[in-house]
């Protein structure tokens, strides 16, 4: 099927116009009659030549109603927006709604107070929303753009700030109670000081002196600590869970895995049994008889320092006087949960110490956490040697094995890294129990271990245990060892499919090894045919021991989505925002945010902007300021 277009500059014929079999007589009779001769239209498609003259090659058609009035198309020849679609519902008809509608959008209020527009050099709020749908031009669509990221980090920046300020002045309902007081100067700080075989380096000290002023508040500290692999944060928690007990008051540690709170467990014991305190554990594993000891001991004093899993948040779980909460890897537990912890405090109320050993990117970090104050802990301790770190592909295993050989040879051990527990028929992927059996036939010298999520708590702690012992030389484990295994060594880290981690979980895994005197390596095993972005992101990990640059790059390469894992770890909804493109937009919100509450902390002279704060908060977070 053809057809013929004119204008006073000549003809021009539609080429293969709904051409092919499969369109009926009858379907080709409805298109007759939907262009019919003398019809306005406006055609957009690529123009061709022949020895028949000029065509245009599978065109975009639309019909213009009006052939007396102003003609103006609605997606042909201009800045087409694309909106999101249904079955049945096509673009045609969601562009012509919103024209439709558009026209009310001028009688927007605009939030904004003009000062900061015109600082931050923003259109305004209804020409915005209007050119960011039918635009005038690029440049036009850039500006509503702009204004519009700008709007959507700044109200969230606000809703961050203003909550911080109420938790802060104590007015939410959830801390209407006065926290804890801690004295920051005592015995037993200066006492687990001198147990210390090292120094603190220079970031441990700033930190903990920006914890201490926050602990001698009546205000409830709210602080993160953020630190790379090895960078000390665990010294660092113990000087706080000390302050709070020299003030007589208890202190609780909770961690999202039982592996990683029986870590934490074992070095709290090693140090506060010297200072002749008490520690316990408490996970989902311990027995019946033992939990309800522990909880009597809690609840009458006896027991100042509780490290433990989830567990510590059941309703049965009453604390004495508990002055301080640390939560570590805290993005792995919900909001509600740390505010449980939280909740377990005298009067309802602690001060709560966060820390991760996973670096977030500071654009991240704001919109996640803009509601803390944010410690970073930025410097390794002396003495670290960088982890050799190489790409290898399947043809390249044996050299892996070579050096597997020869390190446990001379006494190190090795961890081998697997995706998935169970062979999967759908992905041509390496499972931790297969590769366990086929690697015994490979080292049939050396004793080697399982570890993976499944098994029991029992299972893992005999697993880790006979690792640390060193009577297994080769431990085959799933990601469960991301964090909370400690063994110095451990000098080979192999990471089979290391195109599916991102950056982020593979610097964790790194981490598990360079903890001793020895030099460490860590083999990225990948298969031959990795996608481009794996590649980049495995180059980029060869390159670099930062974990705070490589969480930059992470989120560049994959995404924030994807660097968190999981939807539920509380990134904002944003319709057009992005946290890899929108950095500087972020930032400058951040500081205008800033500013606005510095002036005018409750928005009493901005009461439109105080509306829109807190509608848009809720909007992006799913919840008040003030939850």
């Amino acid at each position: 099927m053809q057809m013929t277009i004119s204008d006073e500059t000549g003809k021009l014929k539609l080429s293969r116009f709904y051409a092919g079999q499969r369109y009926s007589t009858k379907w080709q009779y409805a298109q007759r009659s939907k262009y019919p001769k003398g019809a306005i239209v406006a055609a957009s498609g690529i123009v061709k030549g022949n020895k028949y003259g000029l065509t245009l090659d599978s065109p975009e058609l639309e019909l213009l109603d009006d052939a007396y009035g102003e003609i103006e198309s609605m997606h042909i020849g201009r800045l087409l927006p694309v909106y999101p679609l249904t079955e049945g519902v096509g673009a045609d008809l969601v562009r012509r709604t919103i024209a439709a509608v558009l026209p009310t959008a001028a009688n927007l209020r605009d939030p904004l107070p003009v000062a900061l527009r015109h600082e931050c050099d923003l259109i305004e709020l209804p020409t915005a929303i209007a050119q960011i749908h039918f635009p005038d031009d690029r440049e036009t669509l850039s500006r509503a753009r702009k204004r519009l990221v700008f709007d959507e980090f700044f109200y969230l920046q606000l809703g961050l700030l203003k909550r911080r300020q109420e938790l802060r002045r104590g007015q939410a309902e959830q801390v209407m109670a006065r926290s804890a007081v801690l004295s920051t100067r005592g015995e037993l700080i200066e006492r687990f000081y001198g147990l210390l075989p090292f120094r603190m380096t220079g970031a441990q000290q700033r930190v903990i002196d920006e914890i201490l002023t926050d602990l001698n508040q009546t205000s409830p500290m709210n602080r993160l600590v953020q630190g790379d692999v090895g960078a000390g944060k665990t010294v660092v928690a113990v000087v706080a869970i000390l302050a709070a007990i020299q003030s007589g008051y208890q202190a609780a540690l909770m961690a999202p895995t039982e592996v990683l709170a029986e870590q934490h467990y074992r070095k709290l014991a090693d140090w506060l049994t010297q200072l002749n305190l008490p520690v316990e554990l408490l996970t989902g594993s311990v027995g019946t008889a033992k939990r309800r000891s522990l909880h009597r001991q809690l609840e009458t004093g006896e027991l100042p320092v509780l490290v433990g899993t989830h567990a510590l948040i059941q309703d049965k779980v009453k604390f004495h006087r508990l002055g301080l909460s640390v939560i570590d890897e805290q993005h792995r537990f919900g909001v509600q949960q740390r505010a449980k912890l939280q909740s377990k405090g005298e009067n309802g109320v602690c001060h709560v110490l966060s820390m991760t050993a996973t670096p977030i990117p500071r654009t991240l970090a704001l919109t996640l956490h803009g509601d803390l104050d944010v410690s970073q802990i930025d410097e390794l301790p002396p003495g670290r040697k960088p982890i050799q770190t190489t790409v290898l592909t399947a043809k390249e295993r044996q050299q892996a094995y070579e050096l597997i050989r020869r390190e446990v040879a001379q006494g190190r051990q090795t961890y081998v890294v697997l995706p998935l527990v169970e062979e999967s028929e759908k992905l041509d992927l390496r499972s931790a129990i297969e590769e366990h059996d086929r690697l015994q036939q490979v080292f049939p010298d050396f004793q080697l271990g399982l570890l993976h999520g499944r098994m029991s708590s029992a299972e893992k702690d005999a697993a880790i245990e006979a690792f640390r012992a060193n009577t297994t030389q080769i431990l085959v484990s799933t990601t469960v060892i991301e964090v909370g295994v400690d063994v110095p060594n451990a000098s080979v880290m192999l990471i089979e499919h290391a195109e599916r981690f991102g950056l982020s979980q593979l610097h964790q895994l790194r981490g598990r090894v360079g903890r001793g005197a020895d030099k460490s390596f860590c083999l990225l095993m990948t298969k031959p045919k990795a996608s481009d972005d794996a590649q980049q992101r495995l180059k980029v990990m060869e390159e670099s021991q930062d974990g705070f640059y490589l969480a930059e790059m992470d989120m560049q390469l994959r995404g924030p989505g994807e660097v968190l894992g999981t939807r539920q770890s509380g990134l904002p909804d944003f319709a057009l925002a992005s946290l890899v493109d929108d950095r500087e937009a972020l930032i400058l919100a951040r500081t205008m945010a800033e500013r606005t509450i510095e002036a005018d902390p409750d928005l009493a002279r901005s009461p439109l902007l105080a509306q829109a704060v807190e509608a848009r908060f809720i909007a992006l977070m799913g919840g008040s300021i003030l939850t």
